[in-house]
């Protein structure tokens, strides 16, 4: 076993963790007690909903509290978990807790999977995460089992209140309402401050990466020190929740459907909605209520996603940034692009352009292909496909009635999603060298 995956890159390593960790628990949930009727469930439902677990999605076949037993929804957890703090994250952690060493590929491999600019200091940054999620979540389930438990009772209370809390941190959505209305999510909390506080903090919190979270611990509020990386996410994460809040607050939920809602409930729930689809798949209200815009508006935060070495999914926030950022200097006539006074090397925009339009190519065929399989209008076929890609987990109701191509479409644009665009191009593109040199320069008109 270890020469096999000494002959791998650390790309390859990171895409084989996540399938052995996706098929280990398809088994698991194929077990007959995983469900509340005793009976197995069949091969592709089980890997469905084991896809979305570990790529943190939250897309589901089956209602999750009334399906699956509580031994279903402990897999399911577990699934959440290792799979929002990442395959090889945990490898490490057990490597560590066992007192074995941790090699220079180990360091490598676990470089790539969580971002980090460099190998140095990789070990720390492992413990740091650790310590960081269990304390994240462990605040966030205090929160919330103060509104659980007196609702459930204390020992259930306190499952719902775990459950959520890490189904939130991991940006993974999925949740156990249906103890009240099956496939509910929290519609229930809408105003709710209790719960939607929590939440959209875990949430938050959870997508704006680890890396981020150690400058800001290292650096406090000196914020001139703060790396390059953090500012971006920083600002990116305030103005994509602050500008889509602000329009489904003073549109979308001005609409005569919403009259019902009291200003509080339409604060709490603009905020909510602008947070949950970068990545989280939780939601507060019906979104097959919302209107064309708003329904826009959701794909493309799904379609941005969080941050690099975060529990989210997306393109991601910085991902976005250089793209904008370029079209600034661009109108401005720079040569280069530059932000808080630092200039970005050009791979940087070559590496989010590649991965723009690799996730924009999978998600419109994924979304043709499954308009054009179900019969289904192309607005909710293409939101389906924002969701699984983003590994949001939003769905507009048609989950439950996709066909069996449809399904393993979802499958693998989750798994795609999950892993990200350059670690899939990375390990498809092993062992293909650079030419020894470079062929003639001709320019070329663009737009």
């Amino acid at each position: 076993m270890s020469k096999i995956l000494g002959g791998l890159t650390p790309a390859k390593v990171i895409l084989g963790g996540f399938l052995l960790l996706i098929l280990s628990g398809t088994l698991l949930l194929m077990l007959p007690f995983a469900t509340r009727s005793g009976e197995s469930v069949p091969f592709l439902d089980a890997l469905f909903t084991a896809t979305s677990a570990t790529c943190v999605t939250g897309l589901v076949l089956h209602d999750t509290y009334t399906f699956w037993s509580e031994f279903g929804q402990l897999v399911i957890l577990l699934l959440i978990q290792t799979g929002g703090m990442g395959v090889v994250t945990v490898a490490v952690a057990v490597a560590m807790l066992t007192g074995k060493k941790i090699g220079l590929r180990q360091r490598l491999v676990m470089q790539e999977s969580i971002s980090a600019p460099q190998m140095g200091g990789i070990v720390r940054l492992t413990s740091f995460i650790l310590k960081a999620t269990f304390l994240f979540e462990g605040i966030g389930a205090f929160f919330l089992a103060l509104r659980f438990c007196p609702e459930f009772g204390l020992l259930r209370g306190l499952w719902f209140a775990v459950f959520h809390s890490i189904s939130a941190f991991c940006n993974a959505g999925f949740d156990l309402m249906g103890i009240r209305e099956p496939f509910s999510s929290l519609t229930r909390y809408v105003g709710d401050p209790l719960v939607n506080l929590p939440v959209m903090l875990l949430i938050v919190t959870g997508g704006i990466g680890f890396f981020v979270w150690d400058d800001l611990r290292h650096n406090k509020l000196n914020i001139h020190h703060y790396r390059l990386q953090t500012k971006l996410v920083l600002s990116g994460t305030g103005l994509l929740i602050l500008l889509p809040a602000a329009f489904f607050f003073f549109y979308e939920f001005q609409q005569p459907g919403w009259s019902g809602m009291s200003i509080g409930e339409r604060l709490l729930a603009s905020l909510f909605q602008s947070v949950t689809p970068r990545t989280a798949g939780f939601n507060t209200v019906d979104l097959t209520q919302l209107q064309s815009p708003g329904i826009l508006l959701i794909i493309s935060l799904m379609v941005i996603g969080g941050s690099p070495g975060s529990t989210a999914g997306g393109i991601k926030t910085t991902t976005f940034a250089m793209l904008i950022l370029c079209v600034g200097s661009t109108f401005r006539k720079k040569d280069c692009i530059q932000c808080f006074s630092r200039r970005i090397p050009p791979e940087a925009l070559r590496n989010a352009v590649t991965i723009l339009m690799l996730y924009l190519t999978l998600f419109l065929c994924g979304g043709n292909l499954i308009s054009c399989v179900e019969g289904l209008p192309l607005s909710a076929a293409l939101f389906e496909a924002a969701s699984v890609i983003g590994t949001v987990g939003l769905s507009l109701g048609i989950t439950g009635e996709l066909g069996v191509v449809s399904r393993i479409t979802l499958i693998t644009l989750m798994y795609f999603g999950r892993v990200g665009g350059l670690t899939m191009l990375y390990a498809l593109a092993d062992g293909h060298l650079r030419p020894p040199a470079q062929l003639p320069l001709e320019k070329v008109t663009v737009g």
